[in-house]
């Protein structure tokens, strides 16, 4: 992954928590591919305005792993595949299905935290997202870096796991080459810090300069 720019500063929902660590609630989020072997574009869905966590952003399709979903591994794809259908009206049949493609953990400095894990799942044929107007208000297919451009430019508002995440597919010019690199590969999880310079937050990850 790229280094974090010093003007990333926490987005909405991500506000600084100068108490005790917030414990971090268990989470799905899928990643919704399209483009087989010419390109490669993801689903990104717009939660409503209204919304007390995140309202406005655009997100990957997720949320949190409901109690009677179990634990472990099975837990967070069958919250995934719900999420899924949810949110974006895609349905997978199989959990099985899903690449685990990554695991970010909220900073500890942060109020609401979450323990996320991230799936690549591809669009089944014959079926289309759609969304219900409520939870989530619009959708759009993007390249990762169309995505990015967007964000800088001001059209679309994101927080920072999703810049990362989009920062790192951008590498790749597939669907097939993404998955091809995402399966079999260990998923280690990040947990990002934010550090206080004077009244300025900056986020960094492991490896960089004051992790």
């Amino acid at each position: 992954m790229r280094a974090s720019e010093e003007s990333e500063r926490p987005g909405p929902g991500e506000e600084y928590n100068p108490g005790p660590p917030t414990p971090p609630r268990q989470a799905a989020t899928v990643i919704l591919l399209r483009g087989g072997g010419e390109q490669l574009e993801v689903l990104l869905v717009r939660r409503t305005p209204q919304a007390r966590f995140m309202g406005g952003v655009w997100v990957f399709p997720g949320g949190a792993v409901d109690a009677h979903e179990g634990g472990g591994d099975e837990a967070h794809r069958l919250a995934a595949i719900r999420e899924l259908r949810e949110e974006a009206a895609i349905a997978l049949d199989d959990p099985d299905e899903l690449v685990k493609f990554s695991r970010w953990i909220t900073p500890a400095e942060v109020q609401i935290r979450f323990d996320t894990h991230f799936f690549l799942a591809v669009l089944p044929d014959g079926q289309e997202p759609r969304i219900d107007g409520e939870e989530c208000v619009d959708l759009g297919w993007f390249t990762p870096r169309a995505a990015l451009d967007a964000y800088r430019a001001g059209e679309i508002a994101l927080v920072f796991p999703t810049i990362k995440h989009l920062e790192q597919l951008s590498d790749f010019s597939s669907v097939e080459s993404l998955m091809e690199y995402a399966r079999g590969r260990e998923v280690q999880p990040v947990q990002p810090k934010v550090l206080l310079e004077g009244e300025v937050a900056r986020i960094v990850l492991p490896g960089e300069p004051g992790y």
